[in-house]
């Protein structure tokens, strides 16, 4: 069986700019990234940092300044939108509210031409696909949000676009639907085998629906990994800060002992961490630890385990977040699962020693 990927969209070297002289603004800078067939790609990152801009250059809704971009290998910068096999959902699904919802979802199709057979056959396999086949002569405005999301999506997916651009659906929708849409979003880019570019600025959305993702800041594409790479080996100090929560500590290397790196605190303590990146001894940069990964205890027979004092702590329900002082401006967030004694155990003030899970943290260059 061949396991070889197919390029969807190959994205090179792509610049964007703004105006010109003195008020110009690059809002892209030299993006590079691949997003294979049948991939749910995720572009992430903070407002402004050039997501949908990127989004809009795929589309062809904007001209781009340099570089090219490949829809299956063939060259797309100078096709028009409505030549480009792509759709686009918007954060506002943009519905025509003097059309019920059969008509909504069948007017790409109509906008094409096809025939009447093939349309009402078409309209009713994407609505039957997001389960609104009983709401087919509803007006738009009689939906819930949920329901209007579904129909933008419904419309988009009915011509079979080879790749459905997504500019944050989910945003204008609660969270605990928003939750539920995300299942419903990667079970429906699964069962229809499009590639789904979808743009968010949400970590969690990320995380949780994505087989890849490429973080941005400042026009710049910083990482694109699985979401397991992007959360265990940030590859910078955006990136660690950016997805999640975590420590940031300065620190420099003391000595590095094959793939172990041995770094001093400013407090003096030494940490033990791994590195992505290639070191030097007496190099500096920082340490990024997940507060899932580390642990309090009241004594401890670990050298390497780090003291202090407990700090304020935060029930969250089902975890309890606890600060942990180190030392002056130095001090560890670190969250525990909730037992019936997690509260009573620990209270402000107490020495308390931290101990990390082996291979933890990360020491990062930038």
């Amino acid at each position: 069986m061949n396991d070889k990927k197919i390029n969807s969209i190959e994205v090179t070297n792509v610049t964007k700019v703004y105006n010109t002289g003195a008020s110009s603004t690059k809002a892209l800078k030299n993006a590079n990234l691949t997003i294979y067939d049948n991939e749910f790609f995720t572009l992430l990152g903070p407002s402004g940092c050039g997501k949908t801009t990127l989004l809009r250059l795929i589309a062809g809704f904007e001209d781009i300044t340099e570089g090219t971009i490949k829809l299956f290998n063939e060259e797309i910068v100078n096709l028009p939108p409505n030549k480009r096999p792509i759709n686009t959902v918007f954060q506002h699904y943009a519905l025509f509210p003097h059309l019920n919802v059969f008509e909504n979802v069948a007017f790409g199709l109509r906008r094409l031409n096809k025939e009447n057979n093939l349309i009402e056959k078409r309209t009713m396999e994407v609505l039957d696909l997001i389960q609104m086949k009983d709401y087919a002569t509803r007006k738009s405005n009689q939906l819930s949000g949920g329901q209007q999301q579904r129909v933008a999506l419904a419309r988009a997916l009915a011509p079979k676009p080879k790749v459905l651009l997504l500019d944050e659906p989910l945003s204008a929708l609660d969270l605990k639907l928003r939750q539920a849409m995300r299942v419903e979003l990667k079970t429906l880019q699964r069962e229809t085998g499009i590639t789904f570019v979808f743009v968010t600025h949400d970590q969690d959305e990320a995380l949780s629906m994505s087989d890849r993702i490429a973080v941005m800041s400042s026009g710049q594409v910083q990482q694109i990994g699985k979401p397991s790479e992007i959360y265990e080996y940030p590859a910078n100090r955006f990136v660690a800060d950016f997805i999640g929560e975590t420590n940031l500590l300065n620190a420099t290397v003391e000595k590095i002992d094959g793939k172990s790196i041995l770094c001093r605190l400013p407090s003096g303590q030494i940490l033990n961490a791994t590195s992505k990146s290639k070191v030097n001894s007496g190099q500096k940069g920082i340490i990024s630890i997940r507060p899932e990964k580390l642990i309090i205890k009241k004594k401890s027979s670990n050298e390497r385990d780090l003291k202090g004092n407990l700090g304020q702590s935060t029930y969250l329900g089902t975890d309890t977040q606890f600060e942990v002082i180190l030392g002056k401006d130095l001090s560890l967030a670190i969250r525990m699962q909730n037992s019936p004694l997690t509260s009573d155990t620990y209270k402000l003030g107490d020495p308390v020693f931290v101990s990390i899970d082996d291979d933890a943290a990360r020491f990062l260059i930038n």
